[in-house]
């Protein structure tokens, strides 16, 4: 066990803590010591702090992966979206361009490893809107993205185009993104009057000094496979977005 990246060790001692260790047996690798003082303290410290030992792991598997795709990253100086909005973010060199206006970036890594009918697709999108009321930003994420659906995200045929599942109510709660208040959003898309559907994860940064709302959105069409491992790469893609 010593060379794994996650270990947790929960033991009996004469107080009741979480504490971390990093890169005792190996590297990158992280050690969470939960301990009480008998087996009831160390179910209720489980039952009462066990989010927050798995958001440690979470976390260090966000830096594991973001400094994988720092080695071979797109420059993204290269696209005039990134540059009209002044921020940087590591995105892999596997995505590669649908739509760059300035004012909106759509980036898509094809997905074909075990993907029924036909491949699959990881998308980003990046773009700003103004901040009009920030106590109304959380109620507005779905109308936001649906309105970008329409403008920029077709189907096949006319009159299809991405909107927000409207069977399932997203969730959204607040997050932070280069020391800036933020909004993450989870839920499902679909596609207006056709049959495709998938996840999404959407950021939505507060960015009160130049008065706008930056988004950043992922979403998944992978049919029958499982899609955790693609929206977790779009998790740690977002989190390393860094406003000028």
């Amino acid at each position: 066990m010593r060379n794994v990246k996650a270990i947790l060790f929960i033991k009996k001692g004469k107080k009741e803590s979480i504490s971390v260790e990093r890169n005792k047996y190996a590297a990158p690798q992280v050690i969470v010591y939960a301990t009480a003082k008998n087996e009831q303290g160390i179910v209720n410290l489980i039952n009462r702090r066990g989010k927050e030992i798995i958001k440690i792991f979470q976390k260090e598997d966000i830096k594991f992966v973001q400094n994988i795709f720092k080695k071979n990253r797109i420059d993204e100086t290269k696209f005039k979206t990134v540059q009209n909005l002044g921020i940087t973010i590591d995105i892999p060199k596997r995505f590669k361009l649908v739509d760059d206006t300035g004012d909106f970036l759509w980036l898509r890594q094809h997905l074909k490893s075990g993907i029924a009918r036909g491949d699959g697709t990881n998308n980003i999108l990046i773009y700003s809107v103004p901040l009009l009321n920030e106590e109304s930003v959380a109620d507005n994420i779905t109308i936001v993205r649906d309105s970008i659906g329409k403008k920029h995200i077709p189907g096949s045929k006319e009159g299809m185009y991405m909107i927000t599942e409207q069977a399932y109510t997203p969730f959204t709660y607040k997050a932070e993104i280069d020391g800036k208040m933020a909004y993450e959003t989870r839920g499902k898309w679909e596609v207006k009057n056709d049959f495709m559907a998938g996840p999404f994860l959407n950021y939505t940064v507060v960015d009160k000094k130049n008065n706008r709302l930056i988004v950043f959105e992922g979403f998944t069409y992978a049919p029958s496979v499982n899609k955790r491992n693609f929206i977790f790469e779009l998790e740690a893609i977002a989190k390393s977005m860094k406003i000028k």
